[in-house]
């Protein structure tokens, strides 16, 4: 069994809570709502506008075995530059205050995701980031375009809301076949162990930031409703 193989059975159970949050799964249902795709995309902005410093912290933190990350490090910063502006523009297209969200902080729940990452790049080990990289572009991939297009139609909403999850939903999907490539490198058992409980805590703690958002208000079904189901 390749690294990445074992990576993602050993993370299943964590990445299967994530995925039942209520809002996920409301989401999927078709229950949908303004105020809660805005705070999710003022929490995106938040996490997201730390990718290019997380991934030079990493860089600026491998050992001397893992140099060869380095170059493969530097692809993943060019291609991420800027997509926190993505995010702006979509707040702006929901006619939402994009500037706002800039000078605003974070909810609690992002805040310790952001922290734990440093954390885990600055004392425990470097590689431990791509734990991370895995729970965000593999939830992306699974769930962006479904969740566009769950959320774009009932709220008549322009594509020019989407740029941020239909972007990532495609380019995500390359960045997963290019992490499972550099996962499958990584043999040394600590680095391994050390990735997969990274992996695990970043399903939870990027749970908590689903779970902190706002749920749409689901009116209550009417007496025909309730007889035609």
């Amino acid at each position: 069994m390749s690294f990445y193989q074992y990576l993602i059975e050993h993370t299943f159970d964590a990445r299967r809570s994530l995925l039942s949050t209520p809002i996920i799964e409301g989401v999927l249902r078709g229950q949908v709502s303004l105020p809660s795709y805005l705070a999710f995309l003022r929490e995106a902005y938040h996490h997201v506008r730390h990718t290019v410093p997380l991934l030079k912290a990493t860089q600026a933190a491998l050992p001397a075995q893992h140099q060869w990350l380095f170059d493969e490090l530097k692809e993943y910063i060019e291609e991420e530059l800027g997509h926190e502006e993505w995010i702006l523009d979509d707040i702006r297209a929901c006619g939402g205050d994009a500037e706002d969200v800039r000078a605003s902080q974070p909810g609690h729940a992002t805040e310790l995701m952001v922290a734990y990452a440093y954390d885990t790049i600055a004392r425990k080990n470097p590689l431990g980031f791509f734990g991370m990289v895995l729970v965000l572009e593999g939830t992306s991939v699974s769930l962006a375009l479904l969740a566009a297009d769950a959320i774009q139609k009932p709220l008549g909403l322009p594509d020019a809301a989407f740029s941020y999850l239909r972007s990532h939903g495609t380019l995500d999907q390359e960045h997963t076949q290019h992490l499972a490539s550099l996962m499958n490198q990584i043999t040394d058992p600590k680095d391994q162990a050390d990735i997969v409980h990274a992996a695990r805590a970043f399903y939870r703690l990027y749970g908590d930031v689903f779970r902190s958002l706002p749920l749409p208000v689901v009116s209550p079904a009417t007496p025909k409703q309730l007889e035609a189901a």
